[in-house]
């Protein structure tokens, strides 16, 4: 055994640990990916958040601009580790027309390579290491990482329901459960020091309503806690006035951008998290922003992330296409479109078999109910049923290890990472799967 030799304690842990648990099983299936009629039996992986949806609309406009424009010459020198002014110029026009509805200054603004590095650098510049992230659960398994392997923040899992039916109208979170958390951490010596909300959320697609989001803010500042709410699926909402869903939402919640708040409250202590990799379904641009009204965090945002930084051909390119409003009004409509018909295709063949699924808002997922299913109430019994699934029908969903939760067997199922003929067919396989299995 080499692999360890002349590696520090950090490097060791590093190579040992895989960023995810199923990645090995994510790789096995992109080897044997589904092909109508080279590979028909094939895997359909349905487990990394990755939107397939529009980017033929987008690689067109991309193509476009490549063709038309000449490259400008400070494509090729440095720029403001923090991102270049006129893309930062760009990204504040689009916050302010399409999801905060509100001025932005693009000097509130810092960009990164994905939001990997937006909320490591968060991390790393607003608490110590031994400080603790609060974050509602179930959410997001690779913040873990992402705040722990270099900021060294711990997490703390906040679980906001047991059962679909609590959070039927709203993600449970309340001040009490939150001075609560507090106590917990300080009297494990450590200190609350980040809140890590998500709107609409990983993995249950619910939204934080505006009175939460208040009330949240005023309780944070007060304690002098940093509160960050991640928009990154903002515009990713579904379409409820649709004649099928209407009726789950008999009384549904506007979707309130916390950059509004922002804007209002001008607050050292609040945040906000953006990256173009799910919205538009470039994950591969890399392109994640921090968006706050602390000088110091933007200031040390541009010192000390370098290493973060995003190419300025990348900027160019994207500055181009969010300069085009009228291009993406017309690409957010056929994104919620084919976003609504994405979940309404999982909804109907679960519903069809009985097995429950939150009626979410929004993002990238479906959040479903397994647990009838399960042989055992376990993680082993979770991790089998997992298995099962992807060895019978060749559907791999997202495993519930690192989301949090305290209920064995509700999965995610990433709605936008098959074309719309293959999410029916994946739908076809787990019906009869399920089926045979009652």
């Amino acid at each position: 055994m080499t692999e360890h030799l002349f590696l520090s304690e950090k490097g060791k842990k590093a190579s040992s640990t895989l960023a995810r648990v199923d990645l090995d099983v994510y790789f096995e299936a992109l080897e044997n990916r589904y092909h109508p009629v080279d590979n028909p039996s094939g895997a359909l992986p349905m487990s990394v958040a990755e939107n397939q949806l529009c980017w033929d609309n987008l690689k067109q406009k991309f193509q476009q601009i490549t063709r038309k424009q000449d490259i400008p010459d400070w494509v090729a020198s440095y720029g403001d580790a923090a991102g270049v002014a006129s893309f930062r110029e760009a990204i504040a026009s689009f916050f302010s027309e399409f999801l905060f509805g509100c001025p932005v200054n693009p000097e509130s603004l810092a960009c990164f390579g994905g939001a990997t590095g937006v909320i490591e650098m968060t991390a790393f510049l607003l608490a110590n290491p031994g400080d603790t992230a609060v974050i509602p659960a179930p959410s997001y398994p690779v913040y873990t990482g992402d705040l722990g392997v270099i900021p060294g923040v711990k997490r703390y899992d906040l679980h906001t329901h047991h059962e679909l039916e609590e959070i039927q109208n709203e993600i449970s979170i309340s001040l009490e459960k939150l001075e609560k958390t507090k106590n917990e951490i300080e009297a494990q010596g450590s200190r609350f020091k980040l809140l890590i909300l998500t709107s609409p959320d990983n993995p249950t697609g619910m939204i934080y309503s505006e009175a939460q989001l208040r009330s949240i803010a005023d309780w944070c500042i007060a304690e002098e806690i940093h509160l960050i709410v991640n928009e990154i699926y903002g515009l990713s909402r579904f379409n409820l006035d649709h004649p099928q869903l209407r009726e789950s939402y008999p009384d549904p919640i506007p979707f309130y951008s916390f950059g509004k708040l922002m804007h209002e409250y001008q607050s050292p202590l609040l945040h906000h998290w953006y990256s173009f990799s799910k919205d538009f379904g470039i994950s591969g641009f890399r392109i994640g922003v921090i968006h706050s009204h602390n000088s110091g965090l933007i200031q040390g945002s541009r010192n000390a992330g370098l290493s973060h930084s995003i190419s300025n051909y990348t900027q160019w390119v994207v500055q181009e296409m969010l300069s085009d409003h009228d291009f993406l009004e017309e690409f957010f409509q056929k994104h919620t479109h084919r976003l609504t018909e994405a979940f309404l295709t999982v909804k109907k063949a679960m519903d069809e078999v009985g097995t429950p699924i939150q009626p979410a808002y929004g993002s990238l997922f479906a959040w479903v109910d397994f647990s009838a299913f399960l042989k055992e109430e376990s993680h082993e019994g979770e991790t089998d049923l997992w298995l099962e699934i992807f060895e019978k029908t060749g559907v791999l969903l997202t495993p519930t290890d690192g989301f949090g939760h305290s209920k064995k067997g509700l999965f995610r199922l990433v709605i936008t990472s098959l074309s719309p003929n293959e999410l029916k067919l994946a739908m076809e396989r787990l019906q009869e799967f399920f089926k045979n299995k009652k």
